[in-house]
């Protein structure tokens, strides 16, 4: 029987800004989305019959409301297969913490699918099937640094923004998404991201004024609920990281630092008080 094993990175957002509320109540939005070193790993197996998730984390459900559940029933469907599957996540991302843990696993097992079904379908395929499953699945499928417009579909790819040091900070509570864009003052925002900028510096592979330009209009929202994200913000900034946001609608807070004893001497600090704190590089 076939088995596949996949990379599931995990995502930062260089920058995020909500344009609009749809009538649908979904929102416009235009971000930068940057993969990481940071993954989980993907274990796929062909079985007799049935699907069995699995995984070293109790902080994940093992049921049918697994979002990796959802991509295997959902090519299955689509196709009519009836083979059975394991899955297997190794999960190292910190769940519900903005960095695309669910949707990375979720475009894994698609990836994984259609090489285990021989299903052939090309990267767009699997891009607007990941889209029906989450906003974030699709640029999970192809990775790297982009630029996501629309609800989070409309994707561009921007030159790669590599190997630059990375410090994450989770403190270990969950955040709700729903509640942070329902509470989004559109018309009270005034500090927006400049993403011209923003990519512009990308294309210049200059890491300090992506660093100073980054910025994102949740934290108006998550911040205020949760002032400790400030803290952690100002502590990076201390430690001489060129800049310091939230991920997604958080809690994760990540800093850009040029020195890699910087980002160490940063992470002892940090360590003493927060749950999870991890280094790693964009990819």
């Amino acid at each position: 029987m076939g088995k596949t094993i996949l990379d599931a990175y995990a995502k930062l957002n260089l920058s995020l800004d909500v344009i609009k509320r749809r009538e649908d109540g979904y929102h416009e939005v235009e971000m930068i989305m940057q993969q990481i070193a940071l993954k989980d790993i993907i274990t796929i197996e062909e079985i007799s019959s049935g699907f069995v998730l699995e995984s070293n984390s109790e902080d994940i459900p093992l049921d049918s409301s697994n979002i990796v559940y959802k991509a295997y029933n959902t090519l299955s469907e689509k196709f009519n297969i009836k083979k059975g599957i394991r899955v297997y996540i190794e999960k190292n991302i910190p769940v519900a913490g903005g960095l695309a843990g669910g949707s990375t696993d979720a475009a894994a097992v698609l990836k994984g699918l259609n090489t285990l079904w021989k299903l052939n379908l090309n990267e767009e395929e699997l891009m607007d099937i990941g889209l029906k499953l989450g906003a974030d699945v699709p640029y999970c499928i192809i990775g790297g640094t982009a630029l996501a417009q629309g609800i989070g579909e409309k994707l561009t790819r921007l030159k790669g923004f590599q190997d630059k040091h990375i410090l994450i900070a989770n403190p270990g509570f969950n955040v709700s998404t729903a509640y942070v864009y329902h509470n989004l003052k559109l018309d009270k925002l005034k500090d927006r991201p400049n993403t011209h900028d923003i990519i512009k510096h990308i294309e210049n592979d200059d890491a300090i004024l992506v660093g100073k330009s980054m910025k994102n209009v949740l934290e108006t929202v998550t911040i205020k609920e949760y002032p400790i994200l400030d803290t952690i913000k100002n502590q990076m900034l201390a430690c001489g990281a060129f800049g310091s946001i939230m991920s997604g609608s958080g809690p994760t807070i990540f800093g850009i630092f040029n020195e890699e004893k910087d980002m160490i001497k940063c992470e002892e600090k940090l360590d003493k008080s927060i749950k999870t704190v991890i280094r790693t590089k964009t990819v």
